[in-house]
């Protein structure tokens, strides 16, 4: 059981610390610098932040981090292969170029020392002799920005060259706080169903199938659920998709919810109801109401 705040809780202290104007700019900011207790000035451009407080401070941190990795090149592998992936562990050990017992005892020790927590499928596959690997997460949000975006370039960076890095974060950068949304998105399903309170959420995979929702109440009800970031409104058509899925899985889903970040179609509205509930990025504000001291973290790291 980790020690460490929840990923809300720290979603929640890092706005009370830096007062942002946007739920966007909030996340935007978070997915970078989130878990740090850092001060973040969010009048200037994220990039300037992230080379006067990162890579303007490569060694410093680097070498704080490696306190916690012990320098371990396979570990450092790993985070990465994890940072850059679909977080499925066996995935990582091919992307690490690293044997299964290898993988397993280096998780072992990231899970023991906190950066990473496991995830394991809501339910199990159709076929119950095909192994589908677990899930593994960072438990700050930080790390997985550290891993994935700036500990591939450290040659360049260290050197003082942040070509590389900025090259490469332009194109990831619109995409990267996908993550975040996604298990901000599961705790905004926790406050919508007060009645029948969630009593265990997480999201559903195999071979075949990836179900982004997959949640149980505590009366027993089974809620699926899909999240998109695209352009455009949401339609029917992403709702029959997930019905399908849910079917060819077999699993019985009683409520449907769907989340878009730019809303829905008017056929999608006109059947919203107690067995389809619709959330937006507007809704995700309820994360963050009624902020207190009691949300203030108080971090002891290193401040930059």
């Amino acid at each position: 059981m980790s020690t460490l705040p929840t990923l809300l809780e720290q979603f929640r202290s890092f706005n009370l610390e830096n007062n942002y104007d946007s739920l966007d700019t909030a996340i935007e900011y978070f997915c970078v610098f989130g878990g740090m207790g850092w001060d973040i000035d969010t009048s200037r451009p994220l990039d300037e932040i992230i080379q006067s407080k990162l890579l303007d401070n490569y060694r410093y941190i680097h070498g704080d981090i490696t306190k916690i990795t012990q320098s371990n090149k396979l570990y450092h592998a790993l985070l990465t292969a994890l940072a850059t992936g679909d977080g499925r562990e066996h995935s990582a050990f091919k992307k690490a170029r690293v044997s299964r017992q290898e993988g397993e005892e280096a998780i072992d020790f990231l899970e023991d020392n906190e950066l990473l927590w496991r995830e394991k499928p809501q339910a199990r596959p159709l076929d119950e002799e095909e192994e589908v690997s677990d899930k593994m997460h960072f438990t700050l949000p930080f790390m997985r920005f550290w891993f994935a975006c700036i500990s591939p370039y450290y040659k360049g960076i260290k050197e003082g060259d942040y070509e590389e890095f900025f090259k490469a974060w332009q194109h990831r950068k619109s995409e990267f706080s996908q993550a975040i949304y996604d298990k901000l998105v599961k705790e905004l399903i926790k406050l919508g169903f007060q009645e029948d309170p969630v009593a265990k959420i997480g999201s559903y995979w195999d071979k075949h199938h990836q179900i982004d929702i997959l949640a149980k109440t505590r009366s027993g009800k089974v809620i699926a659920g899909t999240c998109r970031f695209s352009q455009s409104k949401m339609k029917k058509s992403e709702l029959n998709k997930l019905k399908q899925d849910c079917l060819e899985a077999e699993l019985q889903a009683d409520i449907f919810v769907l989340f878009s970040s730019k809303g829905f179609s008017s056929e999608l509205k006109n059947i919203k109801g107690t067995d389809l509930k619709l959330f937006t990025q507007k809704n995700l504000n309820l994360l963050l109401e009624n902020l207190g001291d009691s949300d203030r973290i108080t971090y002891t790291n290193k401040r930059y």
